[in-house]
C-alpha cells in the first residue's frame, strides 16, 4: 500500500464488480483497469454492491427499471419480481452511513448508473436520462459527493478532475476529522488558495472570508460552513480562463526572481496553454523549476501545483 504523503488518501466507495468481484448478473466482473491498477495504490476502496446486498446472487436475473404512477420501480425482467421496496431499504439505510470521499458507479446499471439508464413502459424505453435507483438515492443524499461511473473515467479531462476532487476532500476530511485549531484551518486554506482559485473565485473569497472568523466562531458551525462552501467551489469545473489567471499569479511571484530570457519562456508557454498547443503540466512545470527563495516554498505549498500524486499523469492531456 502507498501512503500518499500530502496528498490525503480517499475513501472512494465504488460498484465491486469494477475491482473484479465477480458480483455481476452474469456471474463475472467488469473490472476497471484505472480503478485496480493505477488508482488503488493511493485510495481506499469501499466495495458495495447493492443487488447482491438485497439479497440477489450471482448469476441472477437482469433487471430493469419500470414506468409507474408511484415513480421508477426496479423489475426482474422475466419473473417480474418487485424489488424497489427492497433497494429503497438499503440506501436508507446505507446511504447516511458513507463516509466516502468520492463514489465510482456501474455505468448503464439500474441499480447503479448515473447516466442514462432506460425507463421501460412494456417493451419500448420511453426516456434515457435516468439514475439508477440505489446511485440516485445515494447522489441525492450526498449532492457534493464526487461521483463518476468507469466509462466516464475514460475521458482524461473527467478523470483528471474526479480524481482532484477525491484527493481535496480526503484533505478536507483528514483536518475536520481530526483536533484541529484555527491556524490549522488558516494553513488549510493558504495551501489551497490557488486550487480554489482555479475553480471558482467566488468559492475563493467565501471560503476566505470563513477562515477569516477562526477562532471567533463556534467550531463545528464554522467546520459545517467551511466544509460545505470548500466542496461546493472544487465542484465547480476549473477552466483554462481560470487556471491561466492563477498561472499569471504565481508567474508574478516567481517572475522577479527570473532573468528576462526565463521570464519570456513562462510567459509564451502559459500563452501556449491558454491557445490549446499543451497541456497544464507544461507552464505548472516550468513554474516548479524556474522557483527560487520565498516564490519557491510559496508554489511548493501550493496543492494546485501537486493536487494528487503526480504518479498518476493526468494532466498531460491538451484541452
Amino acid at each position: 500500500m502507498v501512503e500518499a504523503h500530502g496528498w490525503g488518501r480517499p475513501r472512494v466507495a465504488v460498484s465491486s464488480c469494477l475491482l473484479g468481484e465477480p458480483v455481476r448478473h452474469n456471474g463475472g466482473h467488469s473490472r476497471a483497469r484505472f480503478l485496480t491498477q493505477e488508482l488503488a495504490p493511493f485510495v481506499d476502496w469501499v466495495p458495495i454492491c447493492p443487488e447482491m446486498e438485497i439479497g440477489l446472487g450471482a448469476p441472477r436475473e437482469t433487471l430493469r427499471l419500470e414506468r409507474s404512477p408511484a415513480g421508477p420501480r426496479l423489475m426482474t425482467r422475466q419473473s417480474r419480481r418487485d424489488l424497489t421496496a427492497a433497494m429503497d431499504d438499503l440506501a436508507a439505510e446505507r446511504s447516511p452511513r458513507l463516509a466516502a470521499d468520492g463514489y465510482v458507479f456501474k455505468a448503464k446499471s439500474p441499480s447503479c448508473g448515473i447516466h442514462g439508464i432506460p425507463l421501460y413502459a412494456g417493451d419500448n424505453a420511453v426516456t434515457r436520462n435516468n439514475r439508477g435507483l440505489f446511485a440516485d438515492a445515494v447522489i441525492e443524499g450526498h449532492p457534493l459527493l464526487p461521483v463518476e461511473d468507469e466509462g466516464r473515467l475514460n475521458d482524461a479531462v473527467l478523470r483528471e478532475a474526479f480524481v482532484e476532487r477525491i484527493f481535496a476532500h480526503a484533505r478536507l476530511r483528514e483536518l475536520l476529522e481530526g483536533d484541529w485549531r484555527p491556524r490549522d484551518l488558516v494553513a488549510f486554506q493558504a495551501r489551497h488558495k490557488m486550487q480554489l482559485l482555479a475553480h471558482s473565485p467566488d468559492g475563493y473569497r467565501e471560503t476566505g472570508r470563513l477562515v477569516a472568523a477562526a477562532g471567533v466562531r463556534p467550531r463545528e458551525e464554522l467546520a459545517e460552513e467551511y466544509g460545505r462552501a470548500f466542496q461546493e467551489a472544487m465542484a465547480v469545473k476549473a477552466s483554462i480562463g481560470r487556471n491561466v489567471n492563477v498561472l499569471q499569479h504565481c508567474l508574478g511571484m516567481v517572475g522577479d526572481e527570473l532573468d528576462p530570457v526565463r521570464r519570456a519562456d513562462l510567459v509564451e508557454v502559459i500563452g501556449s496553454y491558454a491557445a490549446h498547443r499543451v497541456a497544464l503540466s507544461v507552464p505548472l512545470t516550468l513554474l516548479r523549476h524556474h522557483a527560487r527563495g520565498e516564490a519557491a516554498t510559496y508554489v511548493q505549498d501550493q496543492t494546485y501545483f501537486s493536487p494528487y500524486p503526480e504518479e498518476l499523469g493526468l494532466r498531460n492531456h491538451v484541452v
